[in-house]
Formats: C-alpha cells, sequence, structure tokens
C-alpha cells in the first residue's frame, strides 16, 4: 500500500524513492489524494537532497502522463518524423521562438512549440503572439496538429490537459520557497515539454543578470540535470547555455518585439548580432538533432538560407494565419501592431561605452509599464515598451538615446527613463565582449 508519507521519508532522510512511489505520489498530486501539506514536504526533501537521475526521470515521466500525451502517428505522422521544440529559461527580450521555430520549419523540422507567459522580469511567447490581432494560442489538440502538419511549426499555451500534476505542483512550491530546486525545476520543464510528444529537445539554459540563473555555474548545473534526465526519459537533448546580462535584441515588450522579429526574418542582414546568433545556433542544433540535418554545421548553413530567402518570414506569416491572426502580418503589420501613445527616449548621463547592464531592472521597467506582470492572473498591456536598446560595447554620445520608451502616460514613460538609466553603466574604455552561446552540453 503506497503511503505519501513514506516517500517523504525516504527523501527527507537522503534516499531514492521507487519509480512506483513516485507514479502513486503524482498520481495523488492529480487527483488530490496527495495533500498540499505532503506535497511541499516532499518538495523541501528534495530541495536539501536532491534526486538521482533515475528518480528525475520517473518524476517527470508520471508528470507527463498526467495528463495527455499527444501520439502524432495518430494524426498522420511518420514515427521518425523530425518533431522537435525548444525551451528557453527565460530572459529580457527573448523572442527567439518567434523566428526560430518558423526557420527550423523552413529547414525540414517539425515544431509543435507550447509556450507559456511573461512572468517576473522576463517575457512570455504567448504575450508577444497575443500582440498579434485575432492569434489564438489555444487551438484544439486536433487544430494543433493540423497546423504543424500545413505550416511546419505551431506556437500555443499550455491547456489544463497538459500535465496537470505540473500546474498544482509548481503552485505549492511557489509559496513554499521550493522553486530553485535543479531536480523540480527539470521535472516541470520537461514534463510539460514532452507532452508534446517530442523526439528530440533543445534548451537555451540562461545565466546573467536577466535571467533565473544568475551565474553561469548555476546554470550549468541545471543545463547538465535536464540533459541526464530527459536522457533517462529517452529524449535526446541537447542545452545551450547563454548569456543574459544584457537584453538580447533592441527591443523588450510584446508589439515591439514582433516588430523586431518580423524585420529580423525579413531583413536578418540588418538584426542584432547576438540575436541572430543564438537563433542560429539553437536552430542548427535542432535540426542536428532531430535527424531533419546532417549535422549541425550543415544544420546552420540552411537556416540561414532560409532567412534570406524568405521561406522563415512565409512561414511565420503563415502560422499565425493558422491561428487566427491577419494573412498579410508580415507585409503589413503597421496596420496590426498597436503601440503606446508617449515616445519619449532615454538621455545617457555621459558619453562613452556601454559597460554593463542590469537586464533584470530593465525588464522590470517593462513590467512597469504594464507589459509584464507580477501576477499571473494580471493581463498586460501588449502596447508599451522599450526599443533601440544599447547593447553592451556600444559607444554612446550625449545626444543618442539608451533607448525609447513606449508608454501610456507621461509619468510611466519618466518612471521608465529614470529606471533604465539606473540599469545601464558608461564608461570610457570598451568591454571585453564575449559569445552570447558560452557553453553547449549534449546528451
Amino acid at each position: 500500500m503506497f503511503l505519501p508519507q513514506e516517500a517523504i521519508r525516504v527523501k527527507r532522510d537522503g534516499g531514492e524513492i521507487s519509480e512506483n512511489d513516485i507514479k502513486a505520489f503524482v498520481a495523488g498530486i492529480t487527483s488530490g489524494a496527495v495533500t498540499e501539506g505532503q506535497i511541499a514536504a516532499l518538495g523541501m526533501a528534495v530541495f536539501f537532497n536532491g534526486m538521482t537521475p533515475k528518480e528525475g526521470a520517473a518524476l517527470t515521466l508520471a508528470m507527463r502522463d498526467s495528463g495527455d500525451v499527444i501520439d502524432w502517428q495518430k494524426f498522420g505522422f511518420d514515427a521518425d518524423a523530425p518533431i522537435t521544440d525548444k525551451h528557453s529559461t527565460g530572459g529580457v527580450g527573448d523572442k527567439v521562438s518567434l523566428m526560430l521555430a518558423p526557420i527550423v520549419a523552413a529547414c525540414g523540422g517539425l515544431v509543435p512549440m507550447i509556450s507559456g507567459r511573461g512572468l517576473g522580469h522576463t517575457g512570455g511567447t504567448l504575450d508577444k503572439f497575443e500582440a498579434i490581432p485575432g492569434y489564438d494560442p489555444y487551438p484544439s489538440i486536433d487544430r494543433f496538429a493540423e497546423i504543424v502538419k500545413i505550416v511546419g511549426c505551431s506556437i500555443i499555451g499550455q491547456t489544463g490537459d497538459l500535465a496537470p500534476a505540473d500546474k498544482r505542483f509548481y503552485g505549492i512550491r511557489d509559496v513554499t520557497s521550493t522553486v530553485e530546486s535543479v531536480p523540480l525545476i527539470t521535472a516541470s520543464i520537461l514534463s510539460k515539454k514532452l507532452s508534446a510528444g517530442l523526439g528530440s529537445l533543445v534548451m537555451d539554459v540562461k545565466f546573467g543578470s536577466g535571467a533565473f540563473m544568475d551565474s553561469f555555474d548555476k546554470a550549468k548545473v541545471l543545463a547538465e540535470n535536464i540533459v541526464r534526465v530527459a536522457g533517462a526519459a529517452d529524449t535526446p537533448t541537447t542545452a545551450l547555455l547563454t548569456d543574459m546580462n544584457q537584453v538580447l535584441g533592441r527591443t523588450a515588450g510584446n508589439a515591439v518585439e514582433v516588430l523586431e522579429t518580423i524585420e529580423f526574418l525579413t531583413d536578418s542582414a540588418n538584426a542584432d548580432q547576438r540575436l541572430l546568433d543564438v537563433t542560429l545556433d539553437l536552430a542548427a542544433h535542432m535540426l542536428a538533432i532531430s535527424g531533419a540535418q546532417p549535422d549541425v554545421a550543415t544544420a546552420r548553413a540552411k537556416s540561414e538560407e532560409a532567412l534570406n530567402n524568405g521561406k522563415a518570414a512565409e512561414i511565420f506569416g503563415k502560422m499565425a494565419a493558422a491561428h487566427g491572426g491577419p494573412a498579410d502580418i508580415v507585409e503589413n503589420h503597421g496596420k496590426y501592431l498597436s503601440y503606446a501613445p508617449v515616445v519619449k527616449p532615454v538621455p545617457t548621463t555621459a558619453s562613452g561605452f556601454v559597460s554593463k547592464m542590469d537586464a533584470r531592472e530593465v525588464g522590470m521597467a517593462v513590467v512597469a509599464l504594464g507589459g509584464g506582470r507580477t501576477d499571473p492572473a494580471a493581463k498586460v498591456d501588449h502596447s508599451v515598451g522599450l526599443t533601440e536598446i544599447c547593447q553592451l560595447g556600444d559607444r554612446i554620445e550625449k545626444d543618442q538615446p539608451l533607448a525609447m520608451v513606449y508608454a501610456r502616460t507621461e509619468a510611466a514613460a519618466d518612471a521608465a527613463i529614470a529606471q533604465v538609466q539606473a540599469s545601464i553603466k558608461i564608461t570610457d574604455e570598451a568591454p571585453a565582449i564575449t559569445p552570447v552561446t558560452a557553453e553547449i552540453i549534449q546528451g
């Protein structure tokens, strides 16, 4: 007979919980048979004592199987179809998913991407897509599969039928200070992703001032654990450790990031270099690990070709239209994307080089404008945000803005200006610039 308290005791004392007990505990999370107190106790025991890769895989698969798991063969896909996805641990200005899925689809991959909303200082992929009028991020699973089959990619939100145990477990972790547990972060991420029936996964694990993992070492521990556990769950996974010590790209917000995405897809020659590099790095690894392309080098070349010949932009437009958005969003985005009426520059306090940026504070400036949320139930203002954001190493003159603010009111704009100014350091000497992709961990 399964007793939740016995599983808690085993982990409290540093032991290894059996696969059957993990399955039973997760079933109890879903059904309500396991109490909030017991869930909190297990979370704290795992926080202090960790989990083995075997335990992590069992927890991930049990949470995945707590709801629907998509079987792509039932929708007419071949057993060896290159179904792949990417997950980012979150950052400021991270609009990579918007251009990445169409690039991968243009090169032969199939991308059924389940994404989330912004919380805290980070932006959410779904919030960005909802800046496109009519875009429906919650189609039926049948429609989801149909879009993937026709377009090659579809980006949706998590429904209540996908990994419901994770939703309850995460809510309890959030109020019991166990969110930062690496094994529990791993199981939470992977259970949702694997419920999409993936054949492979690429992780973008961010570190730095704008990431949840503020140091490279912490991010590497998480990346290595995700790769190990995903491998134990029979899902080949590669993790890229990427730098989030500055805003990714030149925009932060929702409509403004959709605009940057469209400009990226239609004119990559003028795209922000760090944004281009990380997007192509992730695309190359997704295509290689899924088998859609033979190797990383070939996959990167194909990705660049898909950008340059307009195929990726075409697929972005088709995906947006398939979800209910305007069919001409790429060509006529100015008709559809709304921007806040008060536009003001962020003046620099001195001439020199941008040597440091607190990306978290920049993200919180967007939140304060209304473009993000600290409460999961809150609505966001898709029209506010920042554009023309400076990057580390940029030479700034006194008459050149650090960024442009889009706000609803003068007061909100002035508050954002002060916050962005305080988050950026200007010095006489240029800083050393490091690659955006710091390390690659392959399973």
